[in-house]
């Protein structure tokens, strides 16, 4: 595809954007509109800005590569992405959210827990996590973007970074949660459709049906590089061996991590409260399970045949041609497929980043602006939507500037470490806000406060990975964990903080219930 053609197509793209960003912007007349859209929208757009919200450049990009890696044993984390991230959260948690939301007159997650245990302190603690803490998977997505254009298009890491993220902030930041969701539906079916011919032309790249594709995937086995070999490698078409770093990595790390977390996100939860009736949120969980098993599954699949395409040209598999695992699914997209088809997939790696960055953007704003700000400024909120604004200009510096800071492979790292927090410190008050009510809110705060501590606690002592990236515990023990006794080492943080934070608000909140 020449220059010409390609600039008119990204130049279509942005104008979609620009122009969706302005019909949100026309259509936010106050607080509630910035923040739920005035709960006011259509379920069919709310489910594909929720499944296009869900799947980041680190889906694609990361995980993809992942899944060129250490193969299938990741699609489990697709079955866990569709059962629990739309079924279970739709039905079991979204219809009691909207009601609960619509009842209390809040706009965001911090708002709900805060305002259902009739805390401030619960409120401002979650606005400040969400505030702290979603920096790094913003700048993880905001990195999965850059590298596929950088990869593609040869074009500088710097510059490609720059233009998407002021694009991004300009919607965002003018249209509010109107503009965010009305961009997201037109990102999701760009998505939607790139994976689909993604699905159905792999096979003819690799010239194999799919039984004879599937089946030579797993001959080739004993090609597994002897590094990975020493972590639990057994082939592309089977698990790790149980018990092996790699089982731990993949099971406890990125299937429930991910799997687990995701009911949890703040820029999810939202989502359920702006539609006007728990029959438009049933209403999307079709659009949302059938999104999300085809961008999902397409990738995945993908990034496990890809070897067999890298076998074929280059004489060896995807980790042994490409050694950063974050660069393989772009490479692959530039050699294996049509150059029209590697331009509208940076569209749909740019759609992915995107929609999931425009949300980050928009709940860290409005943590800092509405949660914190408003909280402590009640007499400001006649301006409390440019100070939300300001709020979602700050968190687009901070995770700009994060950007340049990550290591090689940490797109679906980084995602699984913010997945995970939140399923520690924000699930268990969120699950009791709706279905116990002998939570309390000393409980909550007890949660809160052991799932967050738990989580950095394992991340900077426990956790092999970030431990040793960190430093923070060779500086004070000399050693890079604690516990260097395995399987101490590989097992994820959530395992630790997640039952612990558990733990708390039962107990607390039993005890406190009884003083009362």
């Amino acid at each position: 595809m020449n220059t010409f053609t390609l600039g008119l197509i990204v130049i279509a793209y942005l104008l979609s954007l620009a122009y969706l960003g302005f019909l949100g912007y026309k259509k936010t007349t106050n607080t509630s509109d910035y923040l739920v859209g005035g709960r006011q929208m259509n379920p069919i757009v709310m489910a594909l800005s929720y499944g296009a919200t869900f799947i980041s450049a680190s889906a694609i990009v990361g995980f993809g590569g992942v899944a060129a890696a250490f193969g299938m044993g990741i699609q489990w984390l697709c079955f866990l992405n569709m059962f629990v991230g739309v079924v279970i959260a739709f039905i079991f948690f979204g219809l009691r959210t909207r009601r609960m939301g619509a009842k209390l007159n809040v706009s965001t997650f911090p708002q709900l827990l805060g305002r259902h245990f009739r805390s401030r302190n619960i409120q401002v603690f979650i606005a400040a996590v969400i505030f702290i803490g979603m920096p790094l998977y913003a700048a993880v997505v905001m990195k999965g973007g850059a590298v596929f254009i950088e990869q593609i298009f040869q074009i500088d890491f710097n510059i490609s970074l720059l233009i998407f993220t002021l694009v991004i902030a300009a919607y965002v930041i003018a249209g509010g949660m109107k503009g965010v969701m009305y961009t997201d539906a037109l990102q999701a079916v760009i998505m939607f459709g790139c994976m689909l011919f993604l699905l159905f032309s792999l096979y003819q790249v690799l010239g194999m049906g799919f039984t004879e594709a599937n089946k030579e995937l797993t001959n080739i086995a004993p090609l597994v590089p002897e590094k990975f070999k020493a972590l639990g490698h057994q082939g592309w078409t089977a698990m790790p061996v149980t018990g092996s770093p790699q089982w731990y990595s993949l099971v406890t790390s990125l299937i429930l991590g991910v799997g687990i977390g995701c009911l949890a996100q703040p820029q999810l939860v939202v989502r359920f409260m702006t539609v006007e009736s728990s029959k438009q949120l049933n209403r999307g969980v079709f659009i949302g399970c059938f999104f999300l098993i085809i961008t999902v599954g397409a990738i995945y699949h993908a990034g496990a045949l890809s070897n067999l395409f890298f076998l074929k040209t280059e004489g060896a598999v995807a980790t042994e041609v490409i050694q950063d695992i974050d660069k393989i699914i772009p490479y692959f997209i530039n050699k294996a497929m049509p150059d029209w088809f590697a331009a509208l997939f940076m569209l749909c790696i740019l759609s992915a980043s995107m929609s999931t960055l425009s949300s980050q953007f928009h709940t860290m704003g409005a943590s800092v602006g509405s949660d914190i700000y408003g909280t402590y400024k009640p007499r400001s909120r006649g301006k409390l939507t440019n100070v939300i604004r300001l709020g979602v200009l700050f968190s687009i510096l901070v995770s700009y500037i994060i950007c340049y800071m990550l290591p090689h492979d940490i797109i679906a790292r980084g995602t699984s470490i913010f997945m995970g927090i939140c399923a520690a410190a924000f699930l268990p008050a969120y699950f009791c806000a709706l279905y116990w009510k002998k939570a309390t809110k000393q409980g909550v705060m007890a949660s809160l406060w052991v799932g967050t501590l738990g989580s950095a606690f394992a991340l900077i002592f426990l956790h092999q990975k970030e431990a040793a990236a960190m430093g923070i515990c060779k500086f004070l023990f000399g050693k890079d964990v604690l516990i260097e006794t395995y399987p101490f080492p590989v097992i994820d943080p959530i395992l630790f903080a997640l039952p612990l934070s558990i733990l708390a608000i039962v107990v607390v909140s039993l005890l406190t219930g009884r003083n009362k």
